[in-house]
């Protein structure tokens, strides 16, 4: 490797740079600068009643009406407090409740117009009164059967909307009513009824999903602002809230699904078929040799050279193959097997993917080293007390190896023929090719010199050469920041940003890194009273579950990377537990 610390061209420094630089020396407070704080919430079981809380409470204040109407509003719309305003805004009460299935006008009973017995319409009985409940939209029914349809409904996952049994009303129970005559005879049924409906909070709310860690903690991520983005739980894993895949940021979520596959199908198999195999001039399968002699035969029944995979006839001597030579050396550029050509462009991807993985691997292993040479710097008889840079230069280096290890999953797609064959001709392919690896290439200089000064055993130097060092990793932190937000520009706006895709936008680049989700507070949980404990440790929801207790529609796509992945997203302190 190149000495990229021995060069004074690879430093380009100037006053201009002074604010930055100062900034990168003492990274809380280019935090404070930087960031209008967190905007990821971690709700867990104490807060989530609180969480549910905060938006019924919105509701029933706007709109006047009570809690499990509210609850009805908000499952409708996906606990989309803002979308449910703006339907009662341009639309209308009348047509915001009629449209959920809320019914608010009342139908009392009384004494001198209801008889003492009743007809129940659905099991043909004459009950008596009091054994009957009529619901807010006017039907009125035994109890019993009221029981069954909700046990039915519960049981096929529709808890949350359970409608009315009056053929051709939309009306929605009220969950009062089916919370109290489930509880006289199924109180095991009216728990479940009422954890569907706490867990409706998350499994129904498109800011709100479950951590996809796995053995599950239990945690929920609730974002504020765009859904497109990654973040970091409690528990320290960090994901992309969309897809719920890990953070694979400049990779879109399609992009990252793609190479994901692509790696666990072909990572072993590809290196195996290049030791191995050459690919028939013919079919372009790929040729296992057998035996010793150069002239092989495909199973399509196309012999060819072994030595230079050009095709041949099926005469040979032990001297040479009839019709054939390539023991000369000839300035010619043979036509590529399209099988060869793909082969080699994946490889050539894959092996820039995984190279920058395992440096991330080996230079994770330098956080502890480094806090033992600041240890030992500290005890020395110097007037430098702060090494904080130390500790920042090492969290730059992690986050763009991380930025330029997905930027080649990125690159494959971007300028491949799987994906956008049809939105560019070659010639602006070539041209947006160029510029992005242009970018690309001075970032992985960048990381590169960052990396071996990093290396560098700094607790021996003297005072003059340490402030030097220290020069030299603000300097290329800034850099490397500013590149890296450079080249999420330039795939935002030049590259996919041109395209006019949505399905292949991207998480937006944090200097800072992906943002910790902050612990959603609790100050006013004395206030919540409803008779059911919030209990996340095994979600169960109204959809199906899968062995760790997630719901199936909102779970994250854990199934491995497999195949030689390394997750670039684990803390440092966790890499070697792996």
């Amino acid at each position: 490797m190149e000495d990229y610390a021995s060069s004074d061209e690879d430093y380009h420094y100037d006053s201009d740079q002074d604010d930055s630089v100062e900034a990168y020396e003492n990274d809380e407070d280019y935090a404070l600068l930087s960031s209008k704080g967190p905007t990821t919430k971690v709700i867990t079981k104490e807060s989530l009643l609180v969480a549910q809380k905060e938006d019924l409470r919105r509701v029933m204040e706007m709109l006047s009406v009570r809690e499990q109407h509210a609850r009805t509003l908000l499952i409708y719309h996906r606990w989309d407090v803002e979308k449910l305003f703006a339907v009662y805004v341009d639309k209308g009460k009348a047509f915001l409740f009629g449209e959920a299935g809320v019914s608010v006008d009342q139908h009392p009973d009384s004494d001198s117009s209801v008889p003492s017995t009743v007809m129940c319409y659905i099991c043909m009985e004459d009950v008596a009164r009091v054994e009957t409940t009529r619901m807010d939209c006017g039907h009125c029914f035994c109890n019993s059967c009221w029981i069954e349809h909700f046990i039915v409904k519960i049981n096929e996952g529709q808890s949350k909307r359970i409608r009315c049994m009056q053929h051709k009303c939309n009306s929605i129970c009220d969950e009062a009513v089916v919370r109290t005559l489930l509880s006289r005879k199924h109180p095991g049924m009216a728990e479940k009824y009422e954890r569907f409906l706490l867990e409706s909070y998350i499994e129904d709310n498109k800011r709100v999903k479950w951590c996809p860690s796995t053995p599950h903690c239990g945690n929920a991520i609730r974002v504020e602002d765009d859904e497109l983005c990654e973040v970091e739980c409690s528990c320290g894993l960090q994901f992309c809230f969309r897809c719920l895949s890990e953070a694979h940021s400049p990779c879109s979520c399609l992009m990252w699904e793609l190479w994901a596959k692509k790696c666990r199908d072909e990572s072993e198999t590809v290196n195996w078929i290049t030791v191995h195999t050459k690919p028939c001039p013919k079919c372009h399968k790929p040729v296992e040799k057998n035996g010793g002699c150069n002239l092989v035969s495909c199973i399509c029944g196309q012999a060819f050279c072994w030595l230079c995979g050009g095709a041949t006839g099926r005469e040979h001597t032990w001297s040479s193959i009839a019709g054939h030579s390539c023991g000369r050396y000839k300035e010619q550029e043979k036509s590529a097997e399209r099988a060869k050509r793909d082969l080699y462009r994946y490889m050539h991807y894959h092996n820039r993917y995984k190279a920058h993985t395992d440096s991330f691997k080996i230079e994770s292993k330098l956080k502890e080293t480094i806090q033992g040479k600041i240890a030992i710097s500290e005890e020395k008889d110097s007037t430098l007390r702060d090494y904080s840079w130390v500790n920042n230069g090492l969290s730059r280096l992690f986050r763009s190896r991380r930025v330029l290890s997905y930027s080649y999953a990125f690159a494959f797609y971007m300028f491949g023929d799987e994906l956008f064959k049809e939105e560019m001709t070659d010639a602006q392919r070539e041209i947006k090719q160029n510029l992005f690896e242009d970018q690309q290439q001075q970032l992985e200089a960048n990381v590169e010199k960052l990396s071996k000064i990093l290396e560098e055993p700094f607790e021996t130097f003297s005072d003059d050469k340490v402030v030097e060092i220290r020069m030299q990793i603000l300097t290329l932190s800034t850099i490397i920041d500013k590149l890296c937000q450079k080249m999420y520009e330039c795939i935002e706006n030049d590259l996919l940003g041109s395209l006019h895709l949505g399905i292949h936008s991207i998480a937006p680049y944090k200097s800072k890194g992906i943002e910790r989700a902050s612990e959603l507070s609790v100050c006013w949980n004395n206030k919540v009273n409803t008779g059911v404990t919030a209990e996340l440790d095994r979600p169960s929801g109204s959809g199906s579950s899968d062995d760790n207790g997630c719901s199936s529609r909102k779970r994250a796509r854990k199934d491995g990377l497999g195949g030689g992945f390394f997750d670039l997203n684990l803390p440092a302190e966790f890499i070697d537990r792996n």
